[in-house]
């Protein structure tokens, strides 16, 4: 049974937009860290974007483009992404830190221990 759902990918055109959005259980969107990350044909998963302690945190391939931000009472995470580029172009991964008290670097993809489906983004005119 899935624990975090996706929803929100599709086709737009170069300088578009797109929100997806990521459904997580009480226990897990209330935990260290709330990511998303892509992955590209042929390239590694790579980090974009996480929700940690209160705070939004962004690589700087989203900076200034992306925005994360979460619902509390739908219990989801968004992630607004704005003026898309072709090489935006992945399939979009939500992903969770559901670990004990401590300190998690947000950017691994190998801290995350709850992943979500993936959601493919094309950005393409």
């Amino acid at each position: 049974q899935a624990q975090l759902v996706e929803s929100g990918g599709g086709l737009v055109q170069p300088g578009g937009s797109l929100r997806l959005s990521c459904a997580a259980p009480a226990r897990i969107f209330s935990s260290f860290a709330m990511g998303w990350f892509r992955q590209a044909p042929g390239k590694e998963r790579e980090w974009v974007a996480a929700w940690s302690r209160g705070s939004p945190y962004y690589s700087d391939s989203a900076k200034g483009r992306f925005t994360v931000s979460r619902d509390v009472a739908k219990m989801t995470v968004y992630l607004q992404m704005n003026s898309l580029k072709p090489e935006d172009t992945a399939v979009y991964y939500c992903a969770a830190i559901v670990k004990s008290d401590g300190y998690y670097p947000i950017s691994v993809a190998a801290e995350y221990n709850y992943w979500g489906q993936g959601t493919q983004v094309t950005v393409s005119s």
